[in-house]
């Protein structure tokens, strides 16, 4: 408990703050689509599962950065989650991403995880191998989760537009994570990767709002 202790602490501490924002974006929109009896079980439910694989992954931390596609899928993953955020299921019928409780747990959780590798890199290189740094780095994330996600919760129901913005910056993300894997690195810019991934989710959005806008007409 010396001074280099408080001073990992405190990285840690900062690193979640400037991380978790994506993650409680994801938790807020999915937790949206459920009915409003359910959100607050969908943000605390979908938070736990999160920080469950958070915990996991930690542990294999080194590993991960390795597996070759890891990134790739997640990023892919994500760039799902985000198009069917704006979709709201298929012409078949298939549930809204978030149609029951469960549904959404399992989505936020997996979403999460692809988000969250860079979080458990940062905790796991600034913990320096200090087993209860790297428990207090996960342990912490979660309220500023659980918080950030009931805040975002609240303001996309008084304007549910930003679930656009919401799916765009998800979008951005998932590019970005999918550039720095390394089967991707070698052949995709960071940015570039990040913006296609952001026009990708609002043109699928797009498309289908407009061919809704077709049928109802019809």
């Amino acid at each position: 408990m010396d001074h280099l202790f408080w001073a990992g602490l405190f990285s840690i501490l900062w690193v979640d703050v400037l991380l978790s924002g994506d993650n409680a974006v994801v938790i807020s929109l999915v937790s949206n689509q459920l009915p409003p009896n359910q959100r607050k079980w969908g943000i605390i439910g979908g938070t736990a599962a999160a920080i469950v694989l958070r915990v996991v992954m930690s542990f294999f931390a080194g590993l991960l950065l390795n597996v070759p596609a890891l990134s790739l899928l997640g990023g892919v993953y994500l760039l799902k989650v985000a198009a069917d955020l704006l979709i709201g299921g298929d012409e078949a019928g298939t549930p809204d991403v978030a149609s029951t409780l469960k549904a959404a747990i399992i989505t936020i959780a997996l979403a999460d995880a692809s988000m969250s590798l860079d979080n458990v890199m940062a905790i796991a290189a600034l913990s320096h191998g200090n087993m209860l740094l790297m428990a207090l780095g996960v342990l912490l994330s979660i309220p500023l989760v659980i918080a950030g996600s009931a805040i975002i919760s609240m303001v996309i129901g008084r304007f549910p537009i930003l679930t656009w913005a919401g799916a765009a910056l998800l979008g951005w993300v998932a590019g970005g994570i999918i550039s720095a894997d390394p089967l991707a690195s070698t052949y995709l810019n960071h940015h570039a990767a990040s913006v296609v991934g952001l026009l990708i989710v609002l043109a699928v959005g797009w498309f289908y709002s407009r061919r809704e806008e077709a049928e109802a007409v019809a």
